[in-house]
């Protein structure tokens, strides 16, 4: 009897952790969705735009940023399907599906437009090379998260996929950590830069703790 309580317990424990955790990522995400359906509107008068008005006289520039951030906002949306326990257990079909527009999405649309767009970024050498780098890496992570699966390989699938969503967050993070540091009174050009450095540095490490935790799990349980 006391051991069932210590299991049960134990896992409202879990699940109130998992909570804790998804319900503001599920919130922050749908609210940067919600904020993107503004620019479809095509005006120009938002502050990213007319800070880069020159940029935009550009056709190329001009499509990158709108299928960018379209890119972007679907991937977030997606991505949070794909990581729904109570959906890959209900229907694997919407896994299946809502993956594959995750990943024709981000190779096909929002990581090479991030690269593109890397080289015109705000901020020092550095920061266009940070742009570049997470368009890369987004663009490795997903694509190893695809031939992993087709090998069948679910395990290596999830930790690559993991990655690849740590990517796709920092459009939500960098945004959370921006707002924080403007309420503190930073500088805009250094909060810019700051938020971007934690946000992508943040997420990948947090990526990698998930991993590990998740691989400490998996070992276990074949243990036990």
């Amino acid at each position: 009897m006391q051991n069932t309580r210590l299991l049960t317990f134990q896992k409202s424990i879990r699940v109130f952790s998992q909570m804790l955790f998804w319900v503001p990522v599920a919130a922050f995400s749908l609210l940067l969705i919600y904020n993107t359906i503004p620019y479809f509107s095509f005006s120009k008068n938002f502050d990213f735009i007319e800070e880069r008005s020159f940029l935009f006289q550009s056709n190329l520039y001009n499509a990158s940023f709108y299928i960018h951030i379209a890119a972007g906002a679907l991937c977030i949306g997606t991505a949070l399907i794909q990581f729904s326990r109570y959906i890959l257990k209900k229907s694997k079909a919407i896994h299946r599906i809502s993956g594959k527009i995750y990943v024709f999405v981000v190779l096909f649309l929002g990581a090479p437009t991030g690269l593109y767009m890397s080289f015109f970024a705000k901020g020092s050498f550095w920061e266009r090379a940070l742009f570049m780098f997470m368009a890369g890496w987004w663009f490795i992570t997903t694509l190893y998260g695809l031939s992993t699966i087709h090998k069948r390989n679910v395990v290596a699938h999830k930790i690559w996929m993991i990655r690849s969503y740590a990517m796709a967050m920092t459009a939500v993070t960098f945004r959370v950590y921006h707002i924080m540091f403007y309420l503190l009174g930073w500088g805009h050009l250094e909060n810019y830069e700051v938020s971007l450095w934690i946000s992508v540095i943040g997420n990948m490490l947090f990526a990698e703790w998930v991993i590990w935790r998740q691989s400490k799990q998996y070992l276990k349980s074949f243990a036990t």
